[in-house]
């Protein structure tokens, strides 16, 4: 078994020791991708710019990209994958734009960006089908074919390999923390906690009760938000003054760009 990990640049130390915990114990291979961080940071400093709420679509190109490459380099046919309908179903479409929409991100960095695309691993709609018709490469989507529930598989996770929880759903990434529980709500007024605990009522693992509880808490610890906010815009070389500025700036479509 090959597990593939895209290096994104923004792995919490959490998610780095939860990786090595788990391909040591089970005794996997393991192939890191390390993405180009001067076109990546690019990149995600346009779709700021553009004022467009899906910045995780270019994390989502890199990784499907990343997963082809690999499959083509050593000829494997199937793919495993975490997605599931379960627990991860149900967001707004206004919350999210077409994953594979290849053209888009290269409209707008065109338009924003200042560093040319070279080695950024993409996947679109067309790579997909020329995979899955040609080279017959097929994703499957495992725990959509077993009775899975979340909290059940982190307690496995736990107390089989190591694995520690970092505290909120994809907060395994540094740069997604502060996606969404700093951008989404300040700027475009989403909390995607009402979806993914939805998610969680609808698949029996959570009352309606407790979920409203816990979206009375606090979306962000006021101390970790001035020391992520303060990460954040280092890494991607934003003054105060300028993130201010692209955080009031309109809201502006996916569709207002090819």
């Amino acid at each position: 078994t090959l597990c593939v990990h895209m290096d994104n640049g923004w792995n919490a130390e959490v998610a780095v020791e939860n990786i090595k915990h788990i391909v040591t114990k089970l005794g996997f291979d393991l192939n890191t991708y390390v993405i180009d961080w001067e076109e990546f940071r690019d990149l995600q400093r346009s779709f700021f710019k553009a004022s467009v709420v899906d910045i995780e679509l270019l994390t989502d190109q890199a990784i499907n990209g990343v997963i082809f490459n690999v499959a083509e380099e050593f000829g494997i046919r199937y793919a495993l994958s975490g997605e599931n309908a379960a627990t991860e179903a149900g967001l707004p479409l206004a919350w999210v734009w077409n994953k594979q929409d290849l053209r888009n991100l290269k409209a707008i960095q065109k338009r924003f960006g200042t560093v040319p695309l070279k080695s950024f691993p993409t996947c679109s709609l067309w790579r997909r089908l020329f995979h899955a018709i040609t080279r017959r490469v097929v994703t499957i989507n495992l725990l959509n074919h077993v009775n899975y529930r979340k909290v059940d598989a982190m307690k496995v996770l736990a107390d089989e390999l190591g694995w520690r929880y970092y505290g909120g759903k994809h907060y395994e990434s540094v740069f997604t923390k502060f996606y969404q529980a700093y951008v989404l709500p300040t700027k475009f007024g989403i909390d995607k906690r009402k979806a993914h605990l939805s998610s969680l009522i609808r698949n029996g693992e959570l009352t309606r009760d407790a979920a409203l509880a816990e979206l009375s808490k606090p979306v962000y610890d006021p101390a970790d938000l001035r020391k992520d906010k303060e990460y954040v815009l280092k890494k991607l070389g934003f003054t105060d003054q300028e993130f201010e500025q692209i955080m009031s700036a309109p809201v502006r479509s996916h569709a207002d760009y090819p």
